[in-house]
């Protein structure tokens, strides 16, 4: 029989690993899969808004009106850019928008070699009235959530906008982004 050497001594206590939550591939895959499920509601949502102005516009003609309400006077090379169309596409789009009324094309005051885009009023009824239907609906599908699923779900939705890189949204003092088509702060255009 040996002896121990040092028979008072106590085992060393292991250190317990950090607690985590699931992290492997199969976690990333029902996060995506949430996702996924989660976006055909809001497109669902986003086409149930459209569809009023469906005769007057299509999709990519809208996103271009949403992103002119959301940064007021533009060049047409940046709404291109916004829009992620060449300028060329982005004009023929503009075109169709001015021969219905719904925006206009004039100089730059600053430099009259640069023509700038923006929204007539009745452009800007058009995008109120979509980004309206979207946000009551959006709205209602909210209210069925309780408070603290609210509260998770604007924090797992904040994450994952900064996790695409997506800029976060203005406060309640601000004109909402129309239907999330934008890219950098809004500006308030005066028509």
């Amino acid at each position: 029989m040996v002896e121990d050497p040092q028979p008072h001594r106590q085992p060393r206590p292991q250190p317990e690993p950090p607690a985590r939550g699931p992290q492997g591939p199969a976690d990333v895959d029902a996060v995506t899969h949430a996702v996924l499920t989660a976006s055909r509601l809001l497109v669902k949502v986003s086409a149930r808004s459209l569809a009023a102005v469906a005769e007057r516009v299509t999709l990519p003609q809208f996103r271009l009106l949403a992103v002119l309400a959301a940064h007021g006077d533009a060049k047409l090379v940046d709404i291109a850019e916004r829009l992620g169309v060449n300028p060329s596409t982005a004009m023929r789009m503009l075109d169709r928008l001015i021969v219905a009324g719904l925006a206009t094309r004039q100089s730059n005051p600053c430099n009259r070699r640069e023509t700038l885009l923006r929204l007539t009023p009745e452009g800007r009824t058009l995008v109120d009235r979509v980004t309206a239907v979207r946000h009551r609906e959006i709205s209602a599908i909210v209210e069925r959530l309780t408070p603290e699923q609210r509260t998770a779900l604007v924090g797992a939705l904040t994450a994952f906008t900064e996790a695409g890189g997506e800029p976060g949204v203005p406060g309640e003092d601000t004109e909402p982004y129309p239907l999330g088509w934008s890219d950098t702060t809004v500006r308030h255009s005066g028509g």
